[in-house]
């Protein structure tokens, strides 16, 4: 099965120039906007009362989770990773009711190209998003999707990546890491700093300024990100001069108070986070490494850092406990949460209000480090 995103992404390479899907030139459909018709995304509304596990879920989140739910997926933890990665996700549930209620979705304010990138083993592929300003340099954003280490991909994160690069007017370079059991851990990890590294050796090839680098990551992502600042500070490189890390995957102790009060939890419930660890992880005990419970890693030194956690989200105790870690490292760092949404409402703001603020908050972040 192909899920509706690749379905569209599919047509629109049939539509356009031939070639326009190819390495150099990536088409993709943008779900983020900060100039949305509001009374449009105001007459969603879900048709359910709120579910036991997230009383305070507000309702434009509410209407993307029945949305998701209408499709009759099976829970990911009772399928195999190929099977997984056919389920409908959240990005499908927005677009489809950005179609429904007829809103309109803005023409990308970015250019992108993919990229080739050598890494141990093989290639990664990279989305690279170019503001269309016409600069001759811009600031770097090296962004990590999310997915557990097992699932998505480029395009189910498309709206996060796009959004930082507009609001930002940075050039993202959104990194399409190997996913598990394919490639077990510390593949990821080690494909997301190569990445960095590449980033660092070709800033004039993207019209990047190699002085104003910052990583991005959400969920496992968020995990790859605060990785690449520790391992950038250990090799001796520049480091980021930034990092934002979105409801990152922080520490492997799942009886904290949000994985036991949000465990039955969509789109990322606890039963997920213990099949995305068993697949990723050669064994369970490598847990507790200080690349995957980062709370036990030398956390000095590295660059201040952002963090965004939200309420209904297993995965909310990890995000503060990091940054309980990183300020006694005598970090600055800057952290809000946002009640009434869930894991993966980043990259929503077409649709949610908390996740349209909490771009900007990111973006602001952002530009007030390129400074």
């Amino acid at each position: 099965m192909i899920n509706n995103f690749t379905k569209w992404s599919i047509a629109i390479c049939v539509l356009t120039i031939a070639g326009s899907c190819s390495k150099k030139n990536e088409s993709t459909k943008s779900v983020d906007s900060n100039s949305v018709d509001s009374s449009s995304v105001s007459e969603i509304k879900p048709t359910g009362s709120a579910p036991e596990w997230g009383k305070t879920i507000k309702p434009e989140m509410l209407a993307v989770i029945e949305k998701l739910g209408s499709y009759g997926d099976k829970p990911i933890e009772t399928l195999t990773p190929t099977e997984a990665r056919k389920n409908h996700t959240p990005t499908d549930a927005v677009m489809d009711l950005v179609k429904e209620n007829n809103i309109q979705v803005p023409a990308p304010k970015v250019d992108t190209t993919g990229v080739s990138i050598n890494v141990a083993g093989g290639k990664i592929h990279a989305r690279v998003y170019t503001p269309k300003t016409g600069k001759n340099s811009y600031p770097i954003i090296v962004y990590y999707h999310g997915g557990g280490f097992v699932i998505a991909d480029l395009d189910v994160y498309n709206a996060s990546a796009q959004g930082l690069a507009e609001q930002t007017e940075s050039v993202v370079v959104s990194v399409a890491y190997r996913l598990a059991p394919e490639n077990k851990f510390p593949t990821a990890h080690n494909d997301a700093f190569a990445a960095y590294e590449w980033v660092l050796k070709n800033t004039s090839a993207i019209k990047g300024d190699a002085k104003k680098i910052a990583v991005v990551g959400e969920s496992a992502g968020g995990n790859l990100a605060a990785n690449v600042s520790i391992m950038a500070r250990d090799k001796k490189i520049m480091i980021p001069l930034h990092q934002v890390l979105v409801y990152p995957i922080a520490q492997s102790n799942m009886s904290t108070a949000s994985y036991t009060k949000y465990a039955g939890a969509k789109p990322l419930n606890k039963p997920m986070m213990e099949w995305f660890t068993k697949h990723y992880l050669n064994n369970m005990s490598e847990a507790k490494d200080p690349r995957i419970s980062l709370v036990n890693a030398n956390l000095k030194d590295l660059p201040p850092t952002s963090i965004i956690t939200a309420e209904i989200d297993p995965l909310h105790d990890d995000g503060t406990m990091l940054a309980d870690k990183l300020s006694a490292a005598g970090l600055k760092v800057n952290s809000k949460n946002y009640e009434g949404v869930t894991h993966e409402f980043f990259g929503m703001s077409i649709i949610v209000p908390q996740a349209k603020e909490a771009q900007a908050y990111a973006a602001e972040q952002l530009k007030a480090a390129f400074q």
